[in-house]
């Protein structure tokens, strides 16, 4: 994908929100943890300092991480996509052959991924692998339990 993570308004904004709620709030309570730590006296055996530094490293990791998300993001309109084929934030009901099992999902960007709303990653194995299929169209999908065979029943925005 070049690089680029293509979201919807809805995704960059939930994120946009995270980050500013991370550079504000979150480094407010991190840096009262670490003065409230420091003021409990020695440093070298203060467990309490050491973890709010260790929460402080993990914050900063986090904001880090939206931002290159933010630097290389942008924002499709849903109503231009085409659904002949599966593409980035199309919905695809997909059948497993071996049990008929129906499952339905829509493909985002990796920063939009959430198991639990159904939404999967183009990166992901699955999303790979139905990337470009049409409906009628069988994708094999590499799962650490072997090759499972998906046909590709809906396409839809």
């Amino acid at each position: 994908m070049s690089g680029i993570s293509y979201m919807t308004e809805e995704g960059y904004e939930k994120l946009k929100a995270e980050l500013e709620e991370l550079k504000t709030k979150g480094r407010e309570d991190v840096a009262k943890a670490i003065a409230e730590a420091r003021e409990k006296g020695d440093l070298s055996e203060n467990a309490e300092y050491d973890a709010a530094k260790n929460a402080q490293g993990m914050l900063e990791l986090r904001i880090n991480d939206l931002e290159k998300v933010f630097a290389t993001a942008r924002i499709i309109d849903e109503s231009q996509l085409d659904t002949s084929r599966v593409t980035v934030l199309t919905n695809v009901t997909i059948k497993n052959i071996k049990n008929n099992a129906e499952m339905t999902y829509k493909l985002v960007a990796e920063a939009e991924a959430n198991l639990k709303e159904k939404k999967i990653s183009v990166n992901s194995p699955i999303g790979q692998g139905l990337l470009g299929k049409e409906v009628g169209d069988i994708a094999q999908i590499q799962t650490p339990n072997g090759i499972i065979d998906f046909k590709i029943v809906k396409i839809s925005l």
